[in-house]
């Protein structure tokens, strides 16, 4: 967990910096003026800013999760044995999803999970590991699948572009103009130092807080998955799922998915970590199946 945070710290480190020479580069402290801010200025570049970095991920999306993992995507004209299945399921619960077949993948791992990206609903990728094929039988590999489907034809990859673009703008925005605050409270020769020292620190501080809006967003996104699972596989098969995920629960976490944890079907963290967290606990989202009316 310590060493997440702390390369988690030096990345935002390294982000502002960055933002701190282009800014400078391009000229864009005239925003901050001698009598004050320019607040429209400011508003509309770390809108900018922020929305387009957050686009720029999700553009990529599909393309780092396979290089992160190592996702061997299926070749539908060559594929047979349970590659063969696996594609024929997926393109079942799409075609019930009334979505664009999506890429299917396999990368190895221990780890029982799956994920699906993608940048639109015509361009995203299915990906199951091998240690779920390995666990899971015929019926809790559908209610897996169906989970992510449903997260390709509910758009939560773009909604929750939008919404890590929003966190960022206004991160960006609040630090500057509380920077420019304590600036102002300083010897004329100290107030740069203090303002670069005191943006780094409060991007870090509200990019931390942003994290837990974003992260409060997936959960019920999660809730949203489940439901449109069990609408395509059956509500039985959808808890099934989600019980052998609870039974292995204790099972070590692949790390080369830490940056795409949002993405997948189950994540667990404890304790204040679960602000952070992306998936709500197994047993309240098996919880919450059982009690819908759906079948």
């Amino acid at each position: 967990m310590f060493k997440r945070i702390g390369l988690f710290l030096i990345t935002n480190i390294l982000i502002i910096a960055t933002i701190s020479i282009i800014t400078n580069l391009l000229g864009v402290r005239h925003w901050i003026e001698a009598e004050g801010i320019n607040y429209t200025s400011l508003l509309i570049f770390c809108g900018l800013w922020g929305f387009i970095g957050a686009f720029i991920s999700l553009a990529m999306s599909k393309v780092m999760a396979k290089w992160m993992m190592g996702v061997r995507v299926i070749d539908p004209n060559k594929a047979s044995g349970i590659e063969r299945d696996l594609f024929t399921r997926v393109q079942r619960l799409a075609a019930a999803a009334k979505i664009p077949m999506p890429e299917v993948g396999i990368y190895e791992s221990p780890e029982i999970n799956a994920f699906a990206t993608g940048p639109t609903k015509s361009s995203s990728l299915v990906a199951v590991s091998t240690g779920l094929l390995n666990y899971m039988d015929s019926q809790e590999v559908d209610g897996v699948l169906a989970h992510e489907i449903s997260h390709v034809a509910n758009g939560d990859m773009v909604t929750l572009t939008l919404i890590q673009g929003t966190v960022n703008a206004f991160s960006m925005f609040l630090s500057r103009v509380i920077a420019f605050a304590v600036g102002r409270m300083v010897r004329e020769d100290l107030e740069f130092v203090v303002r670069i020292v005191t943006t780094i620190v409060l991007d870090i501080l509200f990019t931390i807080l942003g994290s837990m809006v974003v992260a409060f967003f997936s959960r019920a996104r999660e809730f949203r998955a489940d439901a449109g699972g069990a609408k395509l596989a059956g509500r039985d098969s959808m808890v099934a799922a989600l019980e052998k995920l609870r039974k292995y629960s204790n099972q070590p976490v692949d790390e080369r998915g830490a940056a795409i944890a949002s993405l997948k079907i189950s994540g667990k963290k404890s304790g204040f970590m679960q602000l952070f967290s992306t998936h709500p606990p197994l047993e309240v989202r098996i919880d919450a199946l059982r009690r819908n009316s759906i079948r």
